[in-house]
């Protein structure tokens, strides 16, 4: 959600104490609401140096352009009000701004003519506080804008992509096979004969004789055979990804105009906003 600090000059502190109060009255956060009243200095040297720089200083805090900071700072150093309403967001715009025109605020642009008639000088680019380079030096500080820039960096992490997972277990197959086996049986058989003797005949004497049987059985044996392999291995291969994205960097824009106030765009939207 887009957020917004709008900001207004009053002329008095009381006329600013009215606004926060509306603006509480709307459901405007206190916190979300800044109130800087400035004091005119009418001194010279070192005092009214402070004055100018701790009214720049606070104003910081808002994320003001330089050229707007400068010109708040000369307000608030004149004796103005600043009110500053954060974090308002699209819904609350319109309302916070017409809370803030009901009480008349200042009109900046008007304001800053009128100065520079008297003879203020107004914003002049490389200027760092709220009066000359002196008050720059006198604080010790200056302003840095950092810029970044984003990379990308791609890296790689595994991913499970799927599993294989092979199993082997055993079953039985009935089978057959034909064999051919060979059995004998001894037979007894008398014969009538009418012969003469011979010498083999070996009558009349004591005889025995033994004929064994015998039959082939069947013998069953199983020899393993390694019929197939199943080999199992990985292939590994590499492919190159486009990977798309966005990446961020900060942008710096420099106007130098001479003899001209210069205003470039703004966190937030402020008196010249609401008018324009």
């Amino acid at each position: 959600m887009t957020e917004q600090t709008i900001t207004a000059l009053f002329n008095s502190r009381e006329e600013a104490e009215q606004v926060v109060r509306e603006l509480e009255t709307l459901g405007v956060s206190r916190s979300n609401i800044i109130v800087q009243a400035g004091q005119a200095s009418g001194g010279t040297g070192s005092s009214a140096t402070t004055n100018e720089v701790g009214f720049w200083e606070s104003l910081k805090d808002l994320f003001l352009p330089e050229e707007d900071r400068y010109t708040y700072s000369e307000a608030l150093k004149r004796g103005g009000t600043l009110v500053a309403v954060q974090r308002v967001t699209e819904g609350y715009v319109d309302r916070v701004t017409e809370v803030l025109n009901r009480h008349n605020p200042v009109d900046i642009d008007e304001r800053e003519q009128s100065w520079r008639s008297e003879g203020w000088t107004g914003y002049q680019a490389g200027s760092s506080g709220a009066t000359t380079d002196t008050a720059r030096t006198a604080s010790g500080r200056e302003e840095v804008i950092p810029v970044a820039e984003e990379q990308l960096q791609v890296g790689k992490r595994q991913v499970g992509g799927g599993r294989v997972r092979i199993r082997s277990y055993v079953v039985e197959q009935p089978v057959q096979e034909q064999v051919t086996l060979r059995e004998e049986r001894v037979n007894v058989e008398r014969r009538p004969v009418d012969r003469p003797v011979t010498e083999g005949d070996r009558l009349f004497q004591d005889r025995t004789i033994d004929v064994e049987e015998k039959s082939e059985e069947a013998v069953v044996s199983k020899e393993p055979r390694v019929k197939e392999e199943l080999v199992v291995k990985k292939d590994a291969q590499e492919r190159t990804e486009t990977v798309q994205d966005t990446v961020r960097r900060t942008e710096v824009e420099v106007e130098d105009e001479s003899g001209q106030v210069s205003r470039t765009g703004s966190t937030g939207t402020t008196d010249r906003d609401r008018r324009g």
